[in-house]
């Protein structure tokens, strides 16, 4: 039944986009009423079924790609418009990113992933793939109280996405303390994991802030005192959920060394390093996450862009 609904969905879609019929017609064609076609074209939208690319950007954006590039010594820089509602933008740049991950992919990839709205929000724009032997390698360990951009939720999708064998961190991203952390690197299914993460093709990387509206702050992956003694040491932000001061320096704190991931500073290795985010929250993790990983591809937004280039 989920296959007729499928196709039946795919046929209004190809109705509709190719063939340039109006929805009356598709819900005619198809012996549907309006409201369902309509239903179908928006879930076609949602689940990448259907793409749509705007290939035309304004062009204060490719100027700051452009000054981008040759500031920080980029092979590419993506920067996008803010839109009036600010709290699409992780979409937004994720559908970006998907669109140019898509155009990334060849046969027998490694590809090492970070975490977060941003990322997740590339799935959608990255068509199923047939089996190209492909890795992806999930850089951090799961979140115990967060389901919607949990790492290894996202790995095992983009996994699924790709037609890729996906490797897992199967242990919380935050251990109890440093002993248990030091303890859980020496299984031997984490240290498979660790091991793939020296050899990537592509790294896949965001930043995260220390703001109220924070994933930390709003499902309380970390106590407030425990926040608060992060930013008195200077922390602006995280990779990893490793957090780093303005100069993108790990900084020497308790919460860093319980931190079940791979140390941002190995992605170095990576043949490619590519850092997606946005927001002006962001704009000190960000800014500190360039010094740190020296990435070769950016996405952020022209409000980021615009004060790299300015500083």
């Amino acid at each position: 039944m989920s296959d007729l609904s499928d196709d039946l969905r795919t046929r209004a879609a190809w109705l509709y986009y190719k063939e340039g019929m109006t929805q009356d017609q598709v819900a005619q064609e198809l012996g549907l009423n309006r409201a369902k076609v309509l239903r179908m074209l928006a879930a076609s939208r949602l689940d990448g079924t259907v793409q749509i690319r705007v290939l035309s950007k304004q062009s204060n954006c490719v100027a700051l790609e452009r000054e981008l590039e040759k500031k920080y010594n980029l092979e590419r820089a993506i920067v996008v418009p803010v839109p009036k509602q600010t709290e699409q933008l992780p979409e937004i740049i994720g559908g970006v990113l998907g669109e140019y991950v898509t155009d990334l992919l060849k046969e027998n990839m490694i590809i090492g992933l970070g975490w977060g709205k941003t990322l997740s929000s590339c799935l959608p724009a990255i068509p199923q793939q047939a089996d190209a032997h492909i890795s992806v390698v999930s850089l951090l360990g799961g979140l115990t109280r967060v389901s919607a951009f949990n790492p290894s939720e996202f790995a095992w999708r983009l996994g699924d996405r790709l037609a890729a064998e996906a490797y897992l961190i199967a242990a919380p991203v935050f251990a109890p303390d440093e002993r248990t952390r030091d303890a859980l690197l020496t299984h031997p299914g984490i240290r498979e994991v660790f091991r793939r993460s020296e050899n990537l093709d592509v790294a896949i990387v965001s930043v995260g802030d220390l703001s109220p509206g924070s994933t930390f702050s709003r499902y309380g992956l970390l106590e407030r005192d425990e926040l608060m003694s992060l930013q008195k040491a200077g922390a602006v932000g995280d990779i990893l959920c490793r957090f780093i001061d303005a100069d993108g320096e790990i900084i020497d704190h308790e919460v860093n060394r319980r931190v079940v991931a791979v140390d941002p500073r190995s992605l170095r290795t990576a043949r490619k390093v590519v850092l997606a985010s946005g927001g002006w929250h962001k704009y000190a993790a960000f800014r500190g996450a360039l010094k740190l990983l020296s990435p070769h591809v950016v996405l952020t937004d022209i409000e980021i862009a615009q004060r790299l280039i300015d500083e």
